[in-house]
């Protein structure tokens, strides 16, 4: 039985791929965007638990984030989480919502975050070439095996090589579109 399995290439690649657009997602830009607090984590009930699951976040307005507590006695432990991801963002009690004002980027502070928008890009760059790697290693003990015969080890490494330029691209498309939108705020 070959190890080669192409679907498997393609869905460790293309997890790469989604985890880029999850960490880049992440940055500001500027603009609210809800997905600013996905990372939040907050304590309560004596756990720790994504913010998603103890309040609504949305953007009323193009510069305020707004997070609607759904359990009133979680409103401090809320507006704690979001002072410790350290987002550069000062909540405003307001009732059972924090109202979370979007600060403008200094220039510098741009450009620190187009230069970690790259920083994503390559670490995304490195896991599709270490799935490669792999890929590759398993076509050479298959046809070290004579399970596949030299032509066919060479036909699915081109396979596997396109694979892996067609995720790259995605991956560096994704950081140039983001790197575009922080700069250009």
């Amino acid at each position: 039985m070959p190890q080669y399995d192409k679907a498997d290439i393609e869905r460790r690649m293309g997890g790469a791929v989604d985890a880029l657009k999850g960490d880049l997602s992440g940055l500001r830009t500027g603009r609210a965007n809800t997905s600013l607090l996905d990372p939040v984590q907050v304590e309560v009930y004596g756990s720790m638990m994504p913010l998603n699951q103890v309040a609504t976040v949305s953007a009323p307005e193009p510069r305020m984030l707004s997070v609607q507590v759904w359990d009133k006695s979680n409103l401090i432990a809320v507006e704690k989480g979001i002072a410790h991801a350290n987002l550069g963002l000062n909540p405003m009690i307001d009732g059972q919502t924090l109202r979370l004002p979007m600060p403008d980027l200094t220039e510098e502070r741009r450009k620190d975050l187009a230069k970690l928008a790259g920083q994503y890009a390559e670490k995304a760059k490195i896991a599709i070439r270490n799935v490669r790697r792999d890929a590759m290693e398993s076509l050479k003990a298959d046809e070290k095996k004579k399970e596949i015969s030299e032509d066919e080890r060479k036909r699915l490494e081109d396979e596997v090589q396109k694979l892996t330029d067609a995720h790259v691209k995605q991956t560096d498309d994704a950081a140039a579109k983001k790197e575009q939108e922080i700069l250009t705020q």
